[in-house]
């Protein structure tokens, strides 16, 4: 089958019938096509000499992140100034949380501050859904602990979505630190409910204990049988902040065993290679292949502002129907 042509299936639902993005967990197909035609629309609005439309003029967008990050919170702030939104940006360094503020306090002063949508990163897997339970405003994850990071994976998979005619029967192999892995698990979810075939790959001491929590995908500890007709290989970083003790002999023996190098591009001449960042060159991949035409790794970037701008249009109440969104 070819894969040149690209297929932008129209969602046959119009709306997004959720207050919150907390996941990818119990998602449908018809809703992620919504997203990600949605996402193609303001893709195209990027394109424009002046990147911005008003769609959200008037509503205010929060970002909470109680963990270091770059290129998820500039993107969401980007993505609310290009729909013309508000933002009002809190760090946990030099906030009322050092003073003892609980989350749940912290997110409803801000709220009442009259924010619309609040963007959430917490290092506790389940934060997003316990705030959810207390705020009247939409509520979207930026990742929570080892949990789930769904705007990653839904940017990672209008990313796929640009370069193969369909989801049903890709290939997708991820690689790496699967067991704390939060874009890892939104990926899986994401890429089955599409109809891909997903394979998890890494050091037996980095694969899920109880792989039967990531339904219908194999595991493997061996890369040649990952990379082995395989679509897109998805790098992940690994996780040493989330390791209680090491997991592997030594970064040289990771890689060694781990690392993407171009003697696999060169093997596999239709492999892309894909990566949430941030990327530690030769570790995951080796440095040639992080600057390699087949790796779109900055792709995924541009299309996360994209993929957050439609998120937060459809969580404000816009709908596929509405004219004059993009």
């Amino acid at each position: 089958m070819s894969k040149e042509s690209i297929q932008n299936p129209q969602p046959k639902i119009q709306n997004l019938n959720r207050r919150h993005l907390l996941g990818l967990s119990g998602w449908g197909a018809e809703e992620i096509q919504l997203v990600l035609q949605t996402a193609r629309r303001f893709r195209e609005v990027l394109e424009r000499p002046i990147p911005q439309v008003p769609t959200l003029r008037g509503t205010t967008v929060a970002t909470l992140f109680f963990e270091p990050s770059t290129r998820t919170k500039l993107s969401f702030q980007l993505a609310a100034s290009r729909l013309s939104a508000s933002t009002v940006s809190f760090s946990k360094s030099g906030s009322s949380v050092a003073k003892g503020e609980t989350l749940k306090d912290t997110a409803q002063n801000i709220e009442a501050m009259k924010t619309d949508l609040v963007v959430l990163r917490h290092p506790s897997p389940g934060a997003p859904h316990f705030l959810a339970r207390h705020l009247d405003a939409a509520l979207i994850s930026a990742g929570d602990g080892a949990h789930e990071h769904p705007t990653q994976a839904l940017l990672d998979l209008l990313t796929m979505a640009e370069r193969f005619e369909t989801f049903e029967g890709l290939r997708v192999s991820i690689i790496g630190d699967v067991a704390h892995s939060r874009v890892a698990r939104s990926n899986v979810f994401g890429l089955r409910a599409l109809g891909a075939e997903v394979t998890l790959c890494g050091p037996p001491t980095m694969l899920p204990s109880h792989p039967a929590g990531l339904p219908g995908v194999r595991t493997t500890s061996a890369l040649g049988d990952a990379l082995d007709g395989c679509d897109v290989a998805m790098a992940l970083r690994i996780q040493l902040e989330r390791q209680d003790e090491p997991l592997f002999p030594s970064l040289r023996a990771y890689h060694a065993h781990f690392g993407l190098t171009r003697a696999h591009l060169d093997a596999h001449p239709g492999l892309l290679v894909m990566h949430p960042g941030p990327v530690n060159r030769g570790v995951e991949l080796e440095s040639e292949v992080v600057d390699h035409e087949r790796a779109i790794i900055l792709d995924q970037v541009t299309n996360g502002v994209a993929l957050r701008m439609a998120v937060l249009y459809l969580l404000a109440g816009g709908g596929a129907e509405d004219e004059g969104a993009a």
